[in-house]
């Protein structure tokens, strides 16, 4: 990519999120993803841009890398553009961003981008010749917390995905709850896991995405009609599953292209590269985690209970969740430790650099996230290391999960770049069998600063929940 000569017609919007403005590159497999601010503070971006990229590629380099295997996380890299080609992007794009989302402008001012692969399409961009498909997952945090570190009881029975549902509808964030609950997803059973798949794709809100070719057709928005975007959706992908079939009617078909569609996704999200399936990752390993089922999830309160194999070590669910469960305190637990912090940086406010709270996200910070001791000792190094796990956990809590599915028979120059094992959809002797690849996004360090406004927000979930039983 030559910087000096970027031209802004080379690039397409491709989406965004609460802090970042992502634009992919028309031919080459590459996005530029730009910071947002919001419009009152874009003037001062320069001051902090550079500086905030590169935490971003050191903490998944550094971090996330690490802790949730390098196959998975692809960290970037930080490149200076033209100013105003960047402001050019800007005015380019502007017309495309979803009308809720324009309270936040992108960063014009700093003239950085973080270059990354376009992983909604496969390794290199190879061309195939039926437009690979992607689906992007927000899978959310996994497990509930011990009673012994909470205040309310219902933290331990309710999710925080559904207990937070609830908040948001009653806010006017989304106009229905979503009935996709993330335990039933990390449970490892797949008829809990097809179950939380079908509820997420119903009822995207911003958990689910479906790429095509690299253009999203299909995610949710505020206002859109979902049920008549699902309908139109499983028509578009009906050649991916059920080729050659034109006799099946309309709802049947829909029916069991969201059927293959989900078996494809759980046997993609429980592949662990090749090790021994057998193998699998129970969760209650130092009991510091509470029962394995959410009790607002509309299954059966005996499958819940009686169906929880574990997931297999080293797929992306099991190290997703293991690094959520870093978060062994939960907020409530954590916030003595934040106030013994915050009093001793009262006093030492030099300390902050070197306890390393806003970066750098290197080895040292690393070691002492996985090296804490195991019970508190009333020190700083201690409340330290629990901070630095809470924040690592509150990351992995917010990832997404990208899977890239291409048809075999499709895949010949992809091999040795995506998985080479089929995938198969059913049982049925014509299903279609797809290569993958699986990686994990979003994993940008959350700032030390936020824990008192984590905390509050838990109180105003819970409560409002208890309130609204």
């Amino acid at each position: 990519m030559e910087l000096d000569k970027m031209d802004e017609n080379d690039w397409k919007y491709h989406g965004e999120g609460n802090k970042n403005l992502v634009v992919s590159h028309l031919q080459h497999f590459r996005v530029l993803r730009f910071l947002k601010y919001s419009t009152e503070d874009s003037e001062n971006a320069p001051q902090t841009s550079e500086q905030t990229y590169r935490h971003i590629v050191d903490f998944g380099k550094n971090i996330m890398s690490p802790l949730l295997g390098d196959r998975f996380v692809h960290s970037g890299e930080v490149i200076k553009l033209p100013l105003e080609f960047v402001r050019q992007l800007s005015i380019k794009v502007q017309h495309k961003r979803p009308q809720w989302r324009c309270k936040k402008a992108m960063d014009i001012y700093s003239g950085c981008a973080l270059c990354l692969p376009n992983l909604t399409l496969p390794p290199y961009n190879l061309p195939t010749h039926t437009p690979p498909l992607c689906i992007e997952i927000k899978p959310k945090c996994g497990f509930l917390p011990s009673a012994r570190h909470v205040s309310r009881d219902i933290k331990t029975k309710i999710c925080r995905f559904c207990t937070h549902q609830r908040y948001k509808v009653a806010n006017g964030k989304w106009k229905r709850s979503s009935l996709y609950c993330p335990l039933d997803l990390f449970s490892g059973n797949k008829q809990r896991m097809y179950s939380a798949i079908k509820h997420l794709i119903e009822e995207p809100q911003n958990n689910c995405k479906i790429f095509k070719g690299g253009q999203c057709i299909y995610e949710g928005n505020k206002g859109s009609e979902d049920f008549q975007d699902l309908n139109s959706l499983l028509q578009d992908l009906r050649p991916y599953f059920l080729p050659g079939t034109p006799m099946l009617n309309g709802h049947l078909a829909n029916k069991a292209v969201l059927n293959d569609l989900i078996q494809v996704l759980v046997e993609a999200l429980l592949n662990n590269g090749g090790e021994e399936q057998g193998m699998r990752l129970e969760r209650g390993g130092d009991g510091e985690e509470g029962q394995g089922f959410c009790e607002a999830s509309l299954l059966t309160t005996e499958l819940k209970r009686n169906s929880c194999p574990g997931l297999p070590r080293d797929c992306v669910l099991s190290r997703i969740l293991h690094t959520q469960m870093l978060d062994s305190l939960d907020i409530e637990g954590l916030q003595p430790l934040y106030r013994r912090l915050e009093k001793h940086l009262k006093l030492y406010p030099g300390d902050r650099s070197c306890l390393q709270l806003d970066g750098p996200y290197d080895a040292a910070f690393l070691d002492r996230t996985q090296k804490c001791p195991a019970e508190d000792d009333g020190s700083i190094d201690y409340a330290v290391a629990k901070v630095h796990q809470y924040r690592v956990a509150l990351t992995a809590k917010d990832c997404s999960v990208m899977v890239v599915l291409v048809p075999r028979g499709e895949d010949e120059g992809l091999s040795g770049q995506m998985k080479a094992r089929d995938l198969l959809c059913s049982s049925r002797s014509s299903a279609p069998r797809f290569s993958f690849s699986v990686s994990i996004v979003d994993l940008d360090p959350k700032p030390f600063d936020s824990i008192p406004r984590q905390l509050i927000l838990d109180h105003q979930i819970v409560s409002f929940y208890i309130e609204n039983q």
